[in-house]
């Protein structure tokens, strides 16, 4: 099944909608919070939503029942795979990286949802070993240390 994307308003209606799974018109201008809109844009909204897919209707007698045609779920993995492709290049690793850069996501919840015994720290840089630079910068040195060794040898063997 194809989810066309919402409007603002549309999404808004659906948020009330997803939580009633079924109902009438009524049901809707009962359950809005005030400022109540006008009957006949809850209804302009409902007939766009049947166009669209995210209803379906049923006549009984002179009205319709609405039923919920895409669920919630449905509409979040949408949302988020459509996010994901725009803005993410498609890749779960930097949906992630922004969500723990900005706070929204952290180590804790990753370790509770994954039951992962790790824990992440900033790497520690090695001093790098400057073996070389110093056979190169104080080369007498290392002869010395080179002669005297060679020198025990020299008398250990006579």
């Amino acid at each position: 099944m194809k989810i066309n994307h919402l409007t603002p308003a549309e999404e808004n209606l659906m948020r009330l909608f997803w939580k009633l799974d079924s109902f009438y018109l009524k049901d809707i201008m009962e359950q809005h919070p005030e400022p109540k809109p006008h009957q006949n844009t809850v209804s302009t909204y409902l007939k766009i939503l049947v166009e669209k897919g995210y209803l379906s209707t049923e006549k009984e007698g002179r009205i319709f029942k609405y039923t919920i045609a895409v669920p919630f779920d449905d509409y979040k993995k949408f949302l988020l795979k459509e996010l994901s492709l725009n803005f993410f290049n498609n890749s779960g690793k930097e949906i992630l990286d922004f969500l723990f850069n900005e706070s929204l996501i952290s180590q804790d919840d990753l370790k509770g949802y994954f039951d992962l015994k790790i824990e992440l720290k900033p790497a520690k840089v090695k001093e790098p070993k400057l073996e070389l630079a110093n056979e190169i910068l104080n080369p007498k040195k290392e002869k010395k240390v080179k002669e005297k060794k060679k020198k025990k040898k020299k008398d250990h063997l006579k």
